[in-house]
């Protein structure tokens, strides 16, 4: 059987190979979204379009978004990785989530050294939402309702178990005294999938991104009960408290950027992390990631790759904490 899965996977990883093509050195640019359209990692790529029209050496260069949903950034990583590792003009997003994944050995054995990481383009933050017509109006009544009747709440989650939405929400129901493991998660591919279930009532509850909810409660659908930052964030939810106001101290910081493959020539990963520096000085990129629901975090190339192995090395220590490392 495991034999007949991988070879099902290889045949699908050829066909995403075969569908996708590699850009030239100077041709049109690729921005590969590793989930379906609609969540935060769909925002990245839309955010990498948009910045780079504000300069003048790439306002003419066409973008394409391209999306490789599968296994929350799985299909996306080995398709570049084994098949097309040396396109020049091929970025693929990724989260803090991708880089809980790589903790957990859920690509496989795939390291972070695999790839070249290029930019983090912003910092976003975790939250908790519900419908607006949801009974719960406050953390404390979803909090009450899960332990009362925790079977009854259906949690929408982007990914399985340990993903980076299943822990989010693990934490919190574990300060307020309640064991994960009684809860009932709906996994789901990507945040824009998370949010339609919601609407059409197959989850009550998204444990997502404050990105996604800034985007999504904009149509008045959507209540968020809890961000999980530090302080309130400015914006569209700054009447949104946190987690800690509410008497749960969970707080689940998110890094969103770009990597590309392992064997980009060293000028054209240099020429992209120095495209990426020049785009994010510019107050139209500030004004642009403000507009996207991100928060400030820039870094690039050799920074960039030092912050991943050690974000990397800290979600390994915390998953195998909550006995979730295979």
């Amino acid at each position: 059987m495991r034999r007949l899965l991988a070879l099902c996977f290889l045949a699908m990883l050829a066909r995403v190979g075969a569908a996708a093509p590699a850009g030239g050195p100077n041709g049109a640019i690729e921005c590969i979204v590793p989930s379906k359209p609609g969540g935060a990692m769909d925002l990245t790529c839309k955010l990498v379009r948009d910045g780079l029209k504000g300069l003048p050496d790439q306002a003419g260069r066409p973008l394409r978004l391209s999306y490789l949903p599968g296994g929350i950034g799985a299909v996306a990583w080995h398709s570049l990785v084994s098949s097309r590792r040396g396109d020049a003009n091929t970025l693929v997003a990724f989260s803090g989530g991708s880089l809980l994944n790589l903790a957990q050995g859920k690509f496989g054995k795939a390291r972070p050294a695999d790839v070249r990481w290029v930019a983090a383009l912003g910092a976003d933050y975790g939250m908790i939402a519900v419908r607006s017509g949801s009974p719960y109006r406050t953390l404390a009544d979803l909090i009450a309702a899960l332990k009362r009747h925790p079977s009854r709440v259906l949690i929408g989650v982007s990914g399985t178990i340990g993903s980076q939405d299943w822990l989010k929400m693990a934490l919190l129901v574990r300060s307020a005294g309640i064991d994960p493991k009684v809860l009932r998660f709906v996994a789901l591919e990507g945040g824009g999938e998370a949010f339609t279930a919601m609407q059409a009532d197959f989850v009550h509850v998204v444990s997502g991104d404050a990105s996604e909810a800034h985007l999504m409660s904009a149509n008045g659908k959507v209540r968020v009960l809890a961000v999980l930052s530090e302080g309130r964030l400015p914006g569209a939810l700054a009447g949104v408290p946190t987690a800690r106001e509410q008497g749960y101290d969970v707080v689940w910081p998110t890094i969103r950027g770009i990597w590309m493959g392992p064997q980009a020539s060293e000028a054209d990963y240099r020429r992209w992390v120095q495209t990426f520096d020049r785009m994010m000085a510019t107050p139209d990129f500030a004004r642009l990631r403000t507009a996207a629901g991100l928060y400030p975090l820039s870094l690039t190339g050799p920074a960039l790759t030092d912050y991943v192995q050690k974000a990397v090395d800290d979600y390994g220590k915390r998953a195998s904490q909550l006995g979730l490392m295979r």
